[in-house]
């Protein structure tokens, strides 16, 4: 039988592709599986804890899909740049024994929170510790240390430990007794006052006291709070604040907090008494009137002003029926041969009003 030209030359190469495919190759080295090292460590500090947080990685050193992640190496150092790890100052376990499959979520952040070592706390106000950390895979081997991240050095003070608040009209007064402040060059050390508000959730900076730097400034401290907002529940709590001065920047690290104090704004506080009422009569060749005016009362959240008038030694009645906008006033309803007696008083949007002012006398002719 005669076989095609054609045919026995595209059989022959089919037969050479197929033996070339069977011929195995280099062989690849196995995957050390080490885990990349994370490059998003961060670090924040609140008094002395020391909180670090990062992503478990997701690849190894060679691309692939990491499978099992085994301990983690929490480093610290004081000196700036860490290359080694040395003696970890924590061994964190692995998250999770079960290997991760392709396609699963990114797993959580990973987080540490630790002690700064009183050790470690130098006279220097600049200094800083340095973190970092080393995922290792389970066979306790890693492929090196994350980014670094810096934590100022800088010592806190406590907080006051008598804290105390209470409501007025003018505002949340909170009290607490000074402690005295390092006498450390180039640190300033305040107070810091935080408002929390139970209703939104949302947590604002009040304000700042400074912090004495003798013994004999020590003593009580007062602070208002005029800032919030009436019909509102607010837990108010104060730290301490160690300010570094460098010569292009500073740096802030705040202390451990006060326990919390708890203030339910409800408003049964009047604005202030109307002050320097006058009145004045006139009517020459036009109907009579008496004029009144007096000071303005500055309350943020004044609403008007109510008008009182008596005859002789009758009651008191009021002339308006709205609330009074400005502070003046034109009584129309007058007659001859009368001597009125007027007194003025304020109201705030929640409808407290004050004592009414010192009265005033006119007489109409």
């Amino acid at each position: 039988m005669k076989l095609h030209l054609g045919k026995f030359i595209a059989l022959t190469a089919l037969c050479l592709l197929l033996a070339g495919c069977a011929q195995p190759g280099a062989p690849l080295p196995p995957s050390l599986e080490l885990p990349k090292p994370p490059t998003d460590l961060r670090a924040s500090r609140k008094g002395n804890r020391v909180t670090l947080a990062w992503s478990e990685p997701t690849l190894t050193t060679d691309r692939q899909g990491v499978r099992y992640v085994g301990p983690t190496l929490v480093c610290l150092s004081l000196e700036y740049e860490m290359t080694e790890c040395g003696s970890p100052a924590e061994i964190l376990p692995a998250p999770s024994a079960a290997p991760q499959k392709p396609g699963t979520p990114r797993p959580a952040p990973q987080t540490y929170t630790g002690t700064l070592p009183a050790a470690m706390e130098p006279l220097d106000p600049a200094a800083e510790v340095t973190y970092a950390v080393e995922v290792l895979n389970r066979n306790a081997r890693g492929a090196g240390l994350s980014n670094r991240v810096h934590v100022p050095a800088v010592p806190t003070l406590p907080p006051p430990a008598d804290l105390a608040a209470e409501l007025t009209g003018d505002g949340v007064v909170l009290t607490w007794t000074n402690a005295q402040s390092q006498n450390v060059p180039n640190v300033q050390y305040r107070y810091r006052v935080y408002r929390y508000d139970e209703s939104s959730g949302k947590d604002a900076i009040a304000g700042e006291v400074p912090i004495p730097a003798t013994t004999a400034e020590a003593g009580p401290t007062h602070f208002t709070d005029s800032a919030f907002e009436w019909e509102r529940t607010y837990l108010y709590r104060v730290t301490t604040v160690s300010i570094v001065k460098r010569p292009d920047s500073e740096v802030q690290v705040e202390g451990d907090d006060t326990s919390p104090v708890r203030i339910i704004a409800h408003d049964v506080f009047p604005p202030s008494v109307p002050a320097g009422l006058q009145a004045a009569f006139s009517g020459e060749g036009q109907k009579p009137f008496i004029d009144l005016i007096w000071a303005p009362v500055t309350n943020a959240d004044l609403a008007g002003y109510n008008i009182y008038r008596s005859e002789a030694d009758a009651a008191a009645i009021k002339l308006n029926s709205e609330l009074v906008k400005a502070p003046s006033y034109r009584d129309s309803a007058v007659a001859s041969g009368k001597t009125y007696t007027y007194s003025v008083s304020a109201v705030d949007v929640r409808g407290n009003e004050s004592q009414r002012s010192e009265p005033t006398s006119e007489p109409v002719p």
